[in-house]
């Protein structure tokens, strides 16, 4: 799940300055669960910029409403007879979204409303960690299902630096060491031989190749 998190209010403001008439959508996709971009979070976000824009004495007409997901070109379809009436766009999405929105409408200009964070899962209510980088080269099967790239502190693929101690990390004791964490778990599977495995670099041309990743399914392509 991609997570999210708002944007000051502030810096919303600073971006449609001058606008009269904007519409903010947001997405019921990853930034809902994550209490970030869903329906809610667009209505305190228009009222906190009605009342902001009152404040400073410039109205503002501002229309609410939620895709089933920006990433997709069916879902923003739906959009297509109304953002003609407004003078720009404040996406509540992942940087993805936000994105795909402005490709998609290209004559008004499309702002974030959030701040995209990571890759993660909902630790507990209220709580999400990053769990991937989207590095493009898998090592979890060598790994206990955790990743050494996300969850040490220094991404280190071939064991734990030295520096940790009482399996919290040298970089921030408030951090489980991720070495730890790995070591922990191939012990529990009875797979402490994966150790004396030798994990190659990581081959980061498959995510940071010199432009936007691209994965096409021929099977599924129309």
């Amino acid at each position: 799940m991609i997570i999210g998190s708002g944007k000051p209010i502030k810096d919303i403001l600073a971006m449609i300055e001058g606008c009269t008439k904007i519409l903010i959508i947001g997405c019921r996709g990853c930034v809902t669960v994550c209490s970030a971009g869903g329906e809610k979070e667009v209505g305190i976000l228009a009222s906190a910029l009605t009342m902001a824009r009152q404040q400073e004495g410039k109205p503002i007409e501002i229309k609410e409403l939620s895709l089933e997901r920006q990433c997709d070109p069916e879902y923003l379809e739906q959009i297509r007879g109304v953002v003609d009436e407004y003078e720009a766009i404040v996406s509540v999405a992942c940087g993805a979204g936000v994105q795909f929105v402005a490709e998609k409408y290209r004559k008004i200009p499309v702002f974030p409303g959030i701040n995209t964070n990571f890759i993660g899962v909902t630790e507990e209510q209220g709580v999400w960690t990053e769990r991937c980088q989207a590095c493009g080269d898998c090592k979890l099967h060598l790994t206990g299902g955790i990743c050494p790239i996300a969850r040490c502190s220094k991404s280190l693929l071939n064991g734990p630096c030295g520096g940790s101690a009482q399996g919290k990390c040298e970089v921030n004791p408030e951090v489980l060491c991720g070495w730890q964490l790995i070591y922990d778990r191939l012990k529990e599977l009875g797979r402490l031989d994966l150790l004396e495995v030798i994990i190659p670099i990581n081959d980061w041309s498959t995510s940071r190749d010199g432009g936007p990743r691209k994965i096409v399914r021929e099977d599924l392509k129309l």
